[in-house]
């Protein structure tokens, strides 16, 4: 009799063991499945961006990079893309990004975005812009992390904040910009800001009158540089839009000013050199004061409007200091 209830109390400690084992074994095996559930773990970090937040594991390291100036916000961040838009001038980039874009891929245009090319990439994030690619946003989303900025207007600042985010470096995102402050501040102390300047584009078709929510635009108000009263007037009309005016022949005297700074957006063709050379043997544009004062500088398109990024910019203000210095 005791040995039966000996070898039954044994058969229920036996019992309560396995028990106690299995739940044991479940409840490690919930924790590893709520870690897997959990996509961001330790180790992630999210942005806001133009289409809503996105996790980002630490530290992206192949990241795809679709606009030009995005390119210029990593390369002065010490990130060098392992695939990026073509520049709009250049080939395949900038002369004055060439030598550090050594080895990157192209992976499409802005405005044409190549996906299968970053898809063989395997990056780790993709960084893209809402007015040039909202359309594919689902589809780049779908083969990395991705982040968008809302859209590629002057103030490039803004856009380069979130980059730096995007790639864990905020600090030397602050860092970097702090620097262009410096520059800013050094070049608006050297110049005369009662001059008013004049900014035209030349291109294949049409030529534009460019004024303050344009890139250059943005420098020149930072600088506190004044605009020729019959382009204010200009842009008066249509307040919402302080972007560009296409003008014709015609309205050459409205370029005038203390200074005329004018870049031609020239693909090879040889087309957009003609227009700026028809607009400047014009009767009219040989009469505007600031020609006949030799105060029209022709300067770099890419540096002055199509880069527009952290790079162009210093490299703008350092156009600004040679002309305009005193």
């Amino acid at each position: 009799m005791n040995f039966r209830k000996m070898a039954f109390h044994g058969f229920l400690t036996l019992a309560f063991l396995s028990l106690l084992l299995a739940a044991c074994g479940e409840a490690d095996n919930t924790d590893k499945g709520n870690h897997a559930a959990n996509p961001e773990g330790e180790n992630t970090y999210t942005v806001e961006h133009a289409m809503g937040t996105t996790p980002i594991s630490k530290q992206p390291e192949r990241v795809v990079i679709l606009t030009n100036e995005g390119t210029e916000a990593l390369l002065a961040m010490g990130v060098k893309p392992v695939g990026a838009v073509r520049s709009w001038i250049g080939d395949p980039w900038y002369d004055h990004i060439e030598e550090q874009m050594e080895g990157v891929e192209v992976v499409g245009e802005e405005s044409n975005v190549n996906i299968e090319a970053i898809a063989a990439l395997e990056p780790d994030l993709i960084i893209g812009n809402k007015m040039r690619q909202e359309n594919i946003y689902e589809q780049l989303k779908a083969i990395a992390p991705t982040v968008f900025a809302e859209d590629l207007r002057g103030d490039w600042q803004k856009n380069f904040t979130l980059y730096s985010k995007a790639i864990n470096k905020e600090e030397k995102g602050k860092e970097i910009l702090a620097e262009f402050e410096d520059h800013l501040n050094e070049v608006k102390e050297k110049i005369n800001t009662d001059t008013e300047v004049s900014v035209v584009r030349f291109m294949e078709g049409r030529t534009r009158i460019y004024y303050t929510d344009s890139f250059s635009g943005v420098i020149f108000e930072q600088l506190g540089l004044k605009r020729p009263q019959q382009q204010v007037d200009l842009f008066a009309e249509n307040p919402d839009d302080q972007f560009v005016r296409e003008v014709d022949q015609e309205k050459i005297p409205l370029m005038d000013g203390d200074v005329i700074f004018y870049f031609t957006y020239e693909t090879g063709s040889g087309e957009a050199t003609k227009v700026e050379e028809e607009w400047t043997n014009n009767p009219l544009w040989k009469g505007l004061n600031a020609v006949k004062e030799e105060n029209d500088h022709k300067v770099s398109d890419p540096i002055w409007n199509t880069a527009g990024g952290v790079l162009a910019a210093n490299l703008m203000l350092d156009d600004i200091e040679k002309y305009l210095a005193e």
